[in-house]
């Protein structure tokens, strides 16, 4: 039973050491040729972040009309539905439509293919095409100066960018409070600047699932990659509703880091989701 036990940890410590900060900064530090190995991938941005934001705002676009964003403080954002759109009755009713009709897939979390590696993420519907957005990391935004000891405590979810910036991607106990307290500060007026809802097991921005992204094997190769995204100051303000992360402090001048998860190749539905802890493009 103790072997079982033993290996059982082993398998989940491999899993899950590439995201415990402390170990990927000593590791990364003692090996140089690691070191230039992530320095050398994250020159080139597989997508651009302009298309990373069209996606963004044709996904929150359907999500607003879904979830009954009709109202006149924010109807005059809205451009008129398409033809596709009336055919369904002029709104999606779910997060799920909505993905399927303005990226042409969904994913969802479900038991992963790996043995002990628990929840993982599947393409559902759809096809996704090499260069897409395919999820979005969620969690409170910390630069590397500010404290987050308490929170990264048996968290397996503190995902690190190159620049040192930290994502806490954790939808439980403290990282949750820290999550929903700096999301509540950051209100404006009657528009929320962030998406709480992937705390819960109903995310109503379906990309935001990002976390649950399992690393990949010899026998499971990555099809997707971290690509850091800032936010641009034109997203649109009644659109941030649905962006699934918060920056700790409250620093206006700062823009809101996003890490987008990217195809590296055409997945198709039943497909799990598989990354490289390593590989980030800046």
């Amino acid at each position: 039973m103790f072997t079982a036990a033993l290996k059982r940890f082993q398998s989940k410590w491999r899993s899950y050491r590439h995201r415990f900060v402390p170990w990927v900064v000593f590791n990364i530090s003692k090996n140089e040729k690691t070191l230039r190995q992530v320095t050398e991938s994250s020159k080139d941005k597989l997508i651009t972040d302009e298309q990373i934001s069209q996606s963004l705002l044709r996904l929150f676009r359907l999500l607003l009309r879904s979830h009954g964003g009709l109202q006149a403080a924010q109807a005059r954002f809205l451009p008129r539905i398409s033809s596709e759109q009336e055919q369904h009755g002029g709104y999606p009713v779910c997060g799920d439509d909505a993905m399927l009709q303005s990226l042409g897939f969904c994913i969802d979390r479900k038991p992963s293919t790996l043995p002990f590696a628990g929840t993982g993420v599947f393409v559902t519907k759809g096809f996704v095409p090499k260069g897409a957005a395919v999820a979005m990391y969620p969690g409170t935004v910390y630069q590397p100066y500010e404290p987050i000891l308490l929170q990264s405590i048996r968290n397996p979810f503190v995902f690190r960018c190159i620049d040192g910036v930290l994502v806490d991607g954790n939808d439980k106990g403290i990282s949750k409070m820290v999550f929903r307290s700096c999301s509540g500060r950051d209100r404006m007026g009657p528009f929320l600047t962030s998406d709480t809802s992937w705390l819960t097991d109903s995310p109503q921005n379906p990309l935001a699932v990002g976390q649950y992204v399992n690393n990949c094997s010899n026998k499971r190769p990555a099809n997707v990659c971290y690509q850091e995204y800032d936010v641009p100051e034109r997203f649109p303000i009644e659109l941030r509703q649905y962006l699934p992360n918060v920056n700790y402090s409250q620093e206006t001048h700062r823009p809101l880091r996003c890490v987008v998860l990217v195809s590296l190749r055409d997945i198709s539905a039943g497909e799990e989701l598989f990354s490289n802890y390593y590989t980030i493009v800046r």
